[in-house]
């Protein structure tokens, strides 16, 4: 199979054979039987240049599937024997880039320093599909309303969302302000398919205004950017602030109770976590708990408008 494989991604014997450190005659004799113990003609040769056959790419695609399980199996039985040593496969969204998720992973290599990390940032949407559908294990997501039979959920935390504003705005002077005082303000946003933005944009329907979007910016970094420019107004999760506010700006919390996020770590309910992840997944919600950012937050001292 591996033969077959490094052939058919190169094209050519002689240079799969290399690749591989055999000879290339023990190349050719391999696939040739395989073909015959198949009885299907899996190459076109040209000389020593190969091209698949219509029935050699759909042997192909089933090949890279078999040596995915095979490879995911070994992977597992390794890791029973030495959980402390895997690899946790975790997707998360931008939001969570800069310090939430990198703060979790410096604690748990403190107690596990050999664990290791493939991460990856997605969509609300595509984080879900990519945990029901195999591409990862765990996921960390805004916690909103989801069909929850293919996953499984457990709440991190929840946080504030705070205003950002520009440092000559005539509400920075302000302890505390209400959402619905920003309804003439000019708004950047994330673009659509952001969980985030879909946050924003309901607590402002809630409060009977639809908020102007005037600009987007595709990761947190660009919006402080414009909120620093002077462009517009953004609402944040405070976390994103937690290490410094954006020259220029200024962080005032809002008043309205019902403006906060949750942050859960959803994983499959039809496959195990590998060792490694099960311990990640039991080692974050004690965790969070623990971290300053990341208390209950409090609630307003102004009533809602």
């Amino acid at each position: 199979m591996r033969y077959f494989m490094e052939v058919a991604k190169r094209e050519h014997v002689t240079d799969a054979a290399v690749s591989l450190h055999v000879a290339q005659s023990s190349v050719s004799r391999q696939l040739s039987n395989l073909e015959s113990e198949l009885g299907v003609d899996l190459f076109v040769r040209e000389g020593r240049r190969v091209k698949l056959t219509p029935i050699g790419r759909l042997f192909l695609e089933r090949m890279e599937q078999a040596m995915g399980v095979i490879e995911e199996a070994r992977r597992e039985l390794k890791e029973h024997l030495e959980p402390e040593k895997g690899t946790v496969r975790i997707a998360f969204p931008i939001s969570l880039a800069a310090y939430v998720v990198p703060a979790a992973i410096f604690a748990f290599r403190k107690l596990y320093p050999e664990a290791k990390f493939q991460m990856k940032q997605a969509l609300y949407r595509d984080l879900i599909d990519g945990v029901v559908n195999g591409e990862f294990n765990l996921a960390m997501i805004p916690s909103l309303m989801e069909d929850e039979r293919k996953f499984k959920k457990k709440v991190l935390f929840t946080e504030n969302i705070v205003a950002l504003l520009p440092v000559e705005h005539p509400l920075a002077h302000r302890e505390q302000i209400r959402l619905s005082e920003l309804k003439n303000d000019s708004f950047v946003t994330l673009p659509n398919g952001y969980a985030f933005r879909e946050i924003v944009i309901k607590a402002c329907l809630d409060l009977g205004f639809s908020p102007h979007i005037a600009f987007e910016g595709d990761d947190i970094d660009a919006l402080k950017g414009l909120v620093s420019a002077g462009l517009g107004t953004a609402l944040m999760p405070e976390v994103t602030l937690v290490h410094s506010i954006p020259q220029s700006t200024v962080k005032v919390p809002l008043a309205n109770s019902n403006l906060i996020r949750t942050i859960s770590i959803i994983s499959p309910t039809e496959r195990q976590l590998l060792p490694t992840e099960q311990l990640f997944y039991q080692f974050l919600p004690d965790f969070y708990s623990k971290l300053t950012p990341f208390a209950p937050p409090g609630r307003g001292s102004l009533p809602p408008s």
